[in-house]
C-alpha cells in the first residue's frame, strides 16, 4: 500500500496525500478527513524513511555508549533502558552505538550517515572528543555527565564531589576517623572518568577538612574485585573503620569481604557511597547511599535533547542533581576496635 494507491481511493493527487500525512502545507478539513478515512481503512503507516525523505528527520534518536568488555554495570543498564523508555513517550526510537578505540566507526556512520537526528552520549570523560566532535559539526546532543568546561553545553550531571563530600562528613559525624574510598577502575581514572575524579575530589576535600586518615583505591567493576579490594584495604590499614564507594559493580563483593574478615555492618564497620537506590537496598544491610537517579536522568537527557531539536536556537540548557543521602542500614558510629593513628594520609 502506497500514496498512489491512497490517492486513488481518496480521489485526490498524490501530492495533496502527501501534503495532508506531512504537514508541510494546508489542505482542507474536509479533503483531510476524506484522506484519513483511506488511510484508517487501509492501516497505511509511511515508511520510517519515506518520513525522513519528507521531513528531513529520522524520528530516532542515538544513545552512545562505551564498549562494554565483559558486561555493563546494572547503572549503565538502567540509563540505557531510562532513555529508551523516555524517548518512547515522544514518539522516538532510540539507536545504540558503541565509541571507544574500536567501535567509533559505528560511531562516524552513526553521524555521516545521519542516521539519527540528535545523540545522547553516555560515560563522560573530563576530556571528550566525543562532546568536541559533535560541537564542532554542530550536531545536536546532550550528554550524561559534564566535562572539565561545561559551559554553553548541554548536559545532565550529577555532583559526584559534593556527594562524595556529603558521604565523608556523615562517616565523620559517626566518630569514623579512618576511611577509604573505594573507586573505580584504573583504566577509567587514567582516561579522565568524569565520575571517578570528580567523586575523588570530593572524598580528598572532605577528608582534609575533617582531619581524616584517609587511603584511596581503584577497583573493578565486579564483585571478585571487591572483595580483593576490602582485603588490600584491611591489609594495609586493619584500623580503617569506614569506606566510600563509586562503585555499585563491586558492592556485593565488598560486603563479602568484609563479612569473610568479621566485620559486621554497621557495629564495628560502615559503609557509604553514590550508587543506584535499587542497588543500594538489594544489599544486607541496605546501602546508606546517595541515590543515583538514573530514571530522572536519562528523562531529562531526552527532554533536552527533543527541546534541541525543536527549538534549535535555544539556549544551552543543563541539569546538575545533587540528591540527598538516603540513611539505610550500612553506617553506625565507629565500634570500638583498635586504632593506630599515625596522623598521616596515604594515597594508593
Amino acid at each position: 500500500m502506497n500514496i498512489g494507491e491512497i490517492a486513488r481511493r481518496a480521489g485526490v493527487s498524490r501530492s495533496t496525500v502527501s501534503y495532508a500525512l506531512s504537514g508541510k502545507r494546508p489542505v482542507s478539513e474536509e479533503t483531510r478527513r476524506k484522506i484519513q478515512r483511506v488511510v484508517d481503512e487501509l492501516g497505511y503507516r509511511p515508511s520510517a524513511s519515506a518520513r525522513a525523505l519528507a521531513n528531513g528527520r529520522t524520528s530516532t534518536l542515538g544513545l552512545v555508549f562505551p564498549p562494554a568488555g565483559n558486561h555493563y554495570t546494572g547503572m549503565q543498564l538502567d540509563f540505557i533502558g531510562s532513555v529508551v523508555e523516555a524517548a518512547a513517550a515522544y514518539d522516538y526510537d532510540v539507536l545504540l552505538s558503541p565509541s571507544g578505540v574500536d567501535s567509533d566507526r559505528s560511531f562516524q556512520r552513526l553521524l555521516g550517515e545521519r542516521r539519527v537526528d540528535g545523540a545522547i552520549l553516555m560515560e563522560i570523560r573530563l576530556e571528550d572528543d566525543r562532546v568536541d566532535h559533535l560541537s564542532a559539526l554542530a550536531f545536536p546532543s546532550v550528554a550524561i555527565g559534564r566535562t572539565a568546561r561545561p559551559e554553553g553545553a548541554w548536559w545532565v550531571g550529577l555532583d559526584h564531589t559534593v556527594l562524595v563530600e556529603r558521604c565523608v562528613h556523615h562517616l565523620a559525624d559517626l566518630g569514623h576517623r579512618r576511611i577509604a574510598f573505594v573507586n573505580r577502575p584504573e583504566q577509567l581514572l587514567r582516561t579522565g572518568y568524569e565520575s571517578a575524579h570528580r567523586g575523588l575530589e570530593g572524598f580528598t576535600k572532605a577528608a582534609a577538612e575533617r582531619g581524616l586518615t584517609v587511603r584511596t583505591y581503584c577497583c573493578g567493576d565486579d564483585a571478585d574485585s571487591g572483595q580483593t579490594c576490602v582485603e588490600r584495604i584491611l591489609h594495609d590499614d586493619p584500623a580503617t573503620t569506614a569506606l566510600v564507594t563509586l562503585n555499585e559493580a563491586a558492592l556485593g563483593g565488598l560486603y563479602r569481604g568484609l563479612a569473610r574478615a568479621g566485620r559486621h555492618l554497621p557495629r564495628d564497620f560502615s559503609v557509604t557511597g553514590v550508587v543506584a537506590g535499587r542497588w543500594a537496598e538489594t544489599v544486607t544491610p541496605q546501602l546508606t547511599a546517595a541515590d543515583v537517579p538514573a530514571a530522572e536522568m536519562g528523562r531529562l537527557a531526552v527532554d533536552l535533547l527533543v527541546e534541541r531539536l525543536d527549538h534549535p536556537d535555544a539556549p544551552p540548557r543543563h541539569h546538575l542533581l545533587t540528591p540527598p543521602i538516603s540513611l539505610r542500614a550500612s553506617t553506625g558510629p565507629a565500634g570500638a576496635r583498635p586504632a593506630t593513628d599515625t596522623g598521616t594520609d596515604t594515597t594508593r
